[in-house]
């Protein structure tokens, strides 16, 4: 379970205060689905930033499992990370001279797992998200879609309790954005919680709640209100 606890997040630009984040005080119980929705610059990066142990909030208290993640030291923090939380990234974020098989191992490789392990493992999960035929190819041989698949694959290498999308679909069509959210909805169903920031309708809608951030302030809301 996440428990933020008046989370504030501030920067200075161009003299003056920005404040991103504002007093927000929110759980997020296990295996939930969460939608964080709200226009461009509202704080949507900043908050799954803060919730993924990556920015550390000007004041308040972010809890994870009833830890609080930035009590912990950045060795601590980034051993959490492995440990408990994915990442998923509107660019992909793949590395371009290696094959879909070998972007998979990397979080196996960095976990410690032999070779043998690592090749297994990555050839499972392709094959889960249906590029069992693709696990040689590098990105630039596959489309957008399936760039992104191979990102899917990569974040459930380690098997994360949590996993963060930033934008997941924004770089793809209607029907490949329909394929991803389906195997977010699917790990879902697995028993991980999923965060996603979303500036899409559609997209938020395979959400089983939405957060609206307008001006950094948080509030719960329900589909209907969305729309």
């Amino acid at each position: 379970m996440y428990q933020l606890r008046f989370v504030t997040q501030t920067y200075q630009r161009r003299g003056g205060i920005v404040t991103a984040v504002d007093d927000c005080n929110l759980e997020i119980p296990d295996n939930d689905f969460v939608a964080i929705v709200g226009p461009s610059g509202s704080g949507k990066t900043t908050l799954l930033s803060v919730l993924g142990g990556m920015l550390a909030p000007t004041s308040g208290a972010v809890l994870l499992d009833g830890k609080s993640l930035y009590s912990l030291t950045v060795e601590q923090r980034t051993a959490l990370r492995k440990e408990k939380i994915g990442f998923v990234f509107q660019s992909f974020n793949l590395v371009s001279w290696l094959t879909a098989l070998e972007n998979v191992q990397i979080p196996l490789m960095l976990a410690g797992k032999s070779a043998e392990q690592q090749q297994q493992r990555a050839r499972e999960l392709l094959d889960r998200v249906g590029l069992s035929d693709r696990v040689n190819h590098r990105p630039a041989e596959l489309s957008q879609g399936q760039q992104q698949r191979v990102a899917l694959a990569r974040t459930l290498a380690n098997d994360p309790q949590v996993i963060l999308a930033d934008e997941p679909t924004g770089n793809l069509d209607n029907d490949t954005r329909q394929q991803v959210m389906s195997y977010l909805a699917e790990f879902h169903s697995d028993g991980r919680t999923i965060v996603i920031v979303t500036h899409d309708q559609q997209t938020a809608e395979f959400a089983r709640r939405t957060i609206r951030i307008v001006d950094g302030v948080t509030q719960d809301v329900s589909m209907a209100e969305v729309a």
